[in-house]
């Protein structure tokens, strides 16, 4: 054959130039295509159970009598049917769990471990799996499930089997608190339900759990995995179903605890349906997170800050930082640089490997971002959104801009939870701590600085549970997480979140009863009864009552002790205000509040007979109980005062490469409602351990015998405290602990006192999340150290802020 007959394999030459000047397009652009994960085997899974999922209860799957639909929301069809769980089956579920809890405590830690460290091990071997079905069920890019979600949720199985194995000997003094309901959000499905089922296990409780209506597939997945790894029947239940479950969850009578994520407005709702129940509860609610920039930080490093930070999960997320608050010198800049980033942001279906947000979860969802976008223009905040649009085949929203925004815009305090970011400028360091706690949250917060001394300056400032330094977002099983103010309260992960599932043994002890020495029968002798004059201390100031009004003071014995003046609303106000205008106490040393608690310890010693006499008037105790209730107040401020330059924090062993510091933290301004039973060393066991760690106090002493307080205030003037450190106020007890309770300016609140009010408590201060101490009406021995001292108020004294920072080139 003829060489020029043979026909030529190459393309035409008019088919090469097309080729090459797409190769030249796509060079020149870096467009990227779609690179689809494939879903197939989720599919399968989905096809396996005939796309109906029943209830898992008892380790078994049941059928329920109603079923919704759950949607992808990157194309709006329909993935499966859901069982809708009725109060019947979750009166079934917490039954299973009741029966299955004896069981599950006798197995002992080291054997509960092993039920966890295989967990584990089944969700690194099904990652995929459950990266493919997250992404289809919540609409989150798939490289962020896979990438990200997956792998901390088999962290969090791995941490918590470890705690599970060391419980019995370095948990020794605690126990499990029981039936544990848990509710969890669609933000994240499967990484919450690892922050909540992991260490309620290992500490030896039993669960119950709802997932949320929307996202629910890959807790079913899970109930698979349970029964893979022969979990035993009970210790796991999982209910689905709409908000109605939840609350016939969080009604019911046998469950122990309540453990809840998702908004400010539901937790409020949980806390007052719980209140007074005795139920114990960990609330992590909403945020409105600062993102702070210093004029000296890598603004090109912000940039991918930012997109990590209110873009990842399509900012569906509680920490978003969706406040940036951008120093006045670079804004202009920066803000340049956000929007040329964000022009270069793939928007799309979230089984693609190449975007970089995925679809908004629901309908109602992308509703209520959308209203709240448009408000923000109404009120003149400036929006930027870049110039390409949304896919129209699901819930999209584009990557949106505010700037120049009013700290009381809308926009700036309400929590958007989607794409939206907002910034102000600001221009001093103080104006940026300032912008950043104008907020009623404290999730998070991040700081970016080259200055590590300023970061580490501001950072302690800022009232948020964790903060990140030049990096956000940064998550891990051995690091607490958690709110201050209206982001709730408790911490998940770490050791500090332990203490959410478990309890001290030594509450078993205590009394149906108050417990007080025996009264002695023979007359008394009582001097200056009237002529001396008994106040209220508030500020560092003796101060008569607001209302002009006094209270006689009888002995068990019907005797006049004297008149103490009878607080009022105003009163508390007063010394609300006088707290937190002391500031000097919270800057002190652990070292140099030590060395005034020492002083006052030594003062008291000095004038034990006086404090001794005048609790054998006021109680009718005889003198050698009076001398050892003095004794004993001596003695445990000694104990606080050793503590207070002790009591620290650590550095966590968190897988990345961060120094991880656990930062106690005062929790500021406390209300203190001492008992009745033992005036002078109850008020010394709860006031001491509150102040030694940084707070400031409004103290409701004994309401029968208020006047170991207020001669009390004496020792306090000679002894060095500052003014409004301690704040005295007298009175009906169980009226003023309500006013505290009311008070959004109250961080804390103790209550020792009867059943009645310890619910009023938990219910009036669920309006601004204050965090509560209350005794349900159980009394403690106030003479015995282990029911009455050491580590359990400290913590109840304290906050723990995780402050994050990075190392390394």
């Amino acid at each position: 054959m003829k060489r020029g007959n043979r026909q030529s394999p190459t393309l035409s030459v008019f088919a090469r130039k097309n080729i090459e000047m797409k190769v030249k397009e796509i060079f020149n652009t870096m467009a990227y295509g779609p690179a689809p994960e494939s879903a197939a085997q989720a599919n399968e899974f989905l096809d396996a159970h005939n796309r109906t999922f029943e209830l898992f209860i008892n380790g078994e799957w049941k059928k329920a009598e109603k079923h919704f639909e759950t949607i992808n929301p990157s194309n709006m069809e329909v993935l499966a049917n859901i069982a809708e769980a009725s109060e019947r089956d979750v009166n079934e579920a917490v039954t299973a769990a009741n029966k299955a809890l004896k069981d599950w405590v006798n197995l002992g830690g080291r054997a509960r471990a092993r039920y966890l460290y295989a967990i584990a091990r089944q969700i690194q071997k099904h990652s995929r799996l459950f990266a493919v079905l997250e992404a289809l069920d919540n609409g989150k890019p798939i490289r962020e499930t896979r990438d990200i979600d997956i792998p901390l949720v088999a962290r969090h199985f791995y941490h918590h089997a470890g705690w599970a194995q060391l419980m019995d000997t370095e948990l020794k003094d605690y126990k499990e608190i029981g039936v544990i309901g848990q509710i969890i959000p669609w933000n994240f499905p499967l990484l919450m339900l690892s922050w909540k089922i992991a260490p309620a296990l290992a500490m030896g409780n039993t669960v119950v759990l709802k997932p949320a209506e929307f996202t629910s597939l890959t807790a079913l997945l899970f109930a698979e995995i349970c029964q893979n790894v022969g979990l035993p029947k009970g210790v796991v239940n999982i209910i689905t179903g709409p908000g109605s479950t939840g609350a016939a969850l969080v009604n019911h009578k046998d469950v122990h605890k309540i453990a809840f994520t998702g908004s400010t407005e539901v937790g409020k709702i949980i806390r007052k349906a719980i209140a007074g129940s005795g139920k114990k509860v960990s609330l992590e609610l909403g945020g409105k997170s600062p993102f702070i920039v210093f004029e000296d930080a890598d603004l090109d490093s912000v940039v991918e800050g930012i997109v990590d930070a209110i873009w990842f999960n399509q900012g569906q997320v509680c920490c978003a930082g969706s406040r940036l608050l951008v120093q006045e010198s670079i804004q202009d800049k920066l803000y340049d640089k956000i929007k040329a980033r964000m022009e270069k942001l793939r928007v799309g279906d979230a089984m693609d490997k190449c975007i970089d947000i995925g679809a908004i979860v629901a309908p109602v969802q992308l509703k209520t971002i959308d209203e709240l976008v448009q408000k923000g223009i109404a009120e003149g905040n400036q929006m930027w959104q870049p110039s390409w649009e949304c896919p129209k085949d699901g819930c999209f929203y584009p990557p949106t801009l505010f700037t120049h925004v009013s700290p009381s815009s809308t926009i700036a305090q309400e929590e958007i939870f989607g794409p939206v970011l907002v910034a102000m400028s600001f221009r001093s360091h103080q104006e940026a701590i300032k912008l950043a706690n104008n907020t009623r949250y404290g999730l998070a917060c991040s700081i970016w600085t080259e200055n590590i001394n300023l970061a580490l300056d501001i950072a302690p400032k800022v009232k948020a549970g964790t903060v990140w330094i030049n990096s956000t977002n940064v998550f891990d099983a051995g690091s607490g997480f958690g709110g201050y103010r209206e982001s709730g309260f408790g911490r998940e992960g770490g050791k500090e979140g332990l203490f959410e599932y478990m309890k001290p043994r030594i509450e078993e002890q205590f009394s149906d009863k108050p417990i007080n020495p025996a009264v002695q029968k023979s007359k008394i002798t009582i001097t200056d009864s009237i002529n001396r004059t008994a106040k209220m201390y508030i500020g560092g100031k003796q101060a008569r009552p607001d209302g002009g009004y006094s209270i006689t003071i009888k002995n068990p014995q019907g005797e006049i002790v004297g008149e103490a003046p009878e607080g009022s609303r105003k009163d508390i106000r007063n010394a609300v205000e006088a707290a937190h205008a002391n500031g000097k106490w919270a800057e002190m040393t652990g070292h140099a509040r030590a060395q005034v608690l020492y002083y006052i310890a030594e003062n008291l010693s000095a004038r034990k007979s006086e404090f001794s006499n005048r609790l054998v008037q006021m109680c009718c105790y005889g003198k050698t109980d009076a001398d050892a209730e003095v004794e004993k107040s001596i003695d445990r401020i000694y104990t606080y005062a050793a503590h207070a330059d002790k009591y620290d924090g650590q550095a966590h062993q968190t897988i990345q490469r961060n120094v991880t510091l656990a930062m106690p933290e005062p929790v500021g301004v406390m209300g203190i409602v001492c008992p009745d039973e033992a005036p002078l060393l109850a008020f010394i066991s709860t006031v001491i351990p509150a102040i030694a760690l940084g707070n400031s106090v409004i103290v409701i002493p004994s309401e029968s015998a208020p006047f170991s307080a207020t001669d009390f205030y004496q020792i306090l003037d000679t002894s060095d405290v500052p003014g409004g450190t301690i704040n005295i106020i007298t009175g009906p007890k169980d009226s003023l602990a309500k006013e505290l309770a009311k008070h959004y300016d109250v961080d804390g609140l103790w209550y020792f006192g009867n059943k009645e009010s310890s619910k009023d408590i938990e219910s009036l201060s669920a309006e601004n999340m204050k965090r509560t101490w209350v005794n349900y009406g159980k009394y403690r021995n106030w003479m015995n150290n282990e029911q009455s001292e050491g580590m359990e108020f400290l913590r109840h004294a304290s906050e723990i802020k995780n402050i994050w920072i990075p190392y390394g080139a």
